[in-house]
């Protein structure tokens, strides 16, 4: 799923189709190690219009609590990840293999085959989309994309989630690709959403992240209630040029006297792991505005 952070690295003009088969092409024939040292040397000029700078170096300062240089340094690595993710997906569109360390397998296994719906909660740590070329299940899983991508993009994500039964289902302004993941948990199968990021409805709940109150999606939680369904979440770190290791972790089991107690303890859960995460990689950690306004 993409941000409108991580969009700007497509661009937006009548030519970034061609430029990004130009890309995969590259890729195709070349070191990725080459692509991603070509690529370090531009990130100094792009930080200086990048719009999510200031909110990064907070993270940096505020939560993790490094010292100035460290945490400048910090946003130059944190844009040098960022850029390698982008790249690797395209890699990824282009044929290239990656290594995938999955800890935690056995509980998607048992998840994903059990009777019901299930959902994969995701987020802007690592690189979730790489979750699709490899979590199989013989139930389909439906998985809420950025609407605005790229032909190029689009393409890629087809050739490869229709190798694992995935359905990509975009995010409309008219909120009906709410329905469509309903109905879907209606039918057993399996939703892939993120949990760090509201999309479309303005309904929020707030749990403590790193020391401070923040703004979590209402809705994940709360079809996993209403329905009474099995919540996971899914981690995608990188961890060298052709090497992911993946963290499948369940939430517990939603606590409290009402429906919305409940709602708000799976929210807490996963706040709570994805701090947690965010301690351990903070440099892969792709959300670049106020996380906490």
């Amino acid at each position: 799923m993409a941000d409108k952070k991580q969009t700007t690295w497509k661009g937006s003009t009548g030519g970034t189709v061609w430029m990004q088969r130009a890309l995969i092409w590259i890729i195709r024939i070349c070191p990725l190690i080459l692509v991603y040292a070509l690529m370090a040397l531009v990130i100094p000029f792009y930080m200086l219009f990048a719009s999510g700078f200031k909110a990064s170096y907070s993270f940096y300062r505020q939560r993790i609590g490094y010292g100035p240089m460290k945490s400048l340094l910090s946003v130059y690595a944190n844009e040098f990840n960022l850029g390698m993710v982008v790249l690797d997906r395209f890699a990824a569109y282009a044929g290239k293999r990656f290594k995938i360390e999955v800890v935690g397998q056995e509980i998607y296994d048992s998840l994903s085959a059990a009777p019901g719906g299930m959902i994969i909660l995701g987020s802007h740590l690592g690189n979730h989309e790489l979750a699709g070329y490899f979590l199989k299940a013989d139930k389909r899983i439906n998985a809420l994309v950025f609407a605005g991508e790229k032909e190029t993009v689009m393409e890629g994500r087809n050739n490869r989630f229709g190798q694992t039964n995935i359905r990509m289902i975009p995010i409309k302004s008219d909120l009906s690709h709410v329905f469509t993941l309903n109905e879907a948990l209606s039918n057993g199968e399996i939703v892939s959403i993120a949990g760090d990021r509201s999309f479309g409805s303005e309904k929020r709940l707030r749990s403590v992240f790193f020391g401070e109150e923040a703004s979590f999606p209402y809705g994940p939680f709360a079809m996993a209630v209403q329905r009474v369904i099995k919540m996971i979440t899914v981690f995608v770190i990188k961890k060298g040029v052709r090497h992911y290791k993946v963290w499948v972790e369940a939430l517990p089991e939603a606590s409290g006297a009402n429906r919305t107690e409940k709602t708000q303890s799976l929210c807490d859960a996963y706040s709570s792991i994805l701090e947690k995460m965010a301690k351990q990689y903070p440099l892969q950690w792709y959300n670049f505005y106020d996380f906490w306004a």
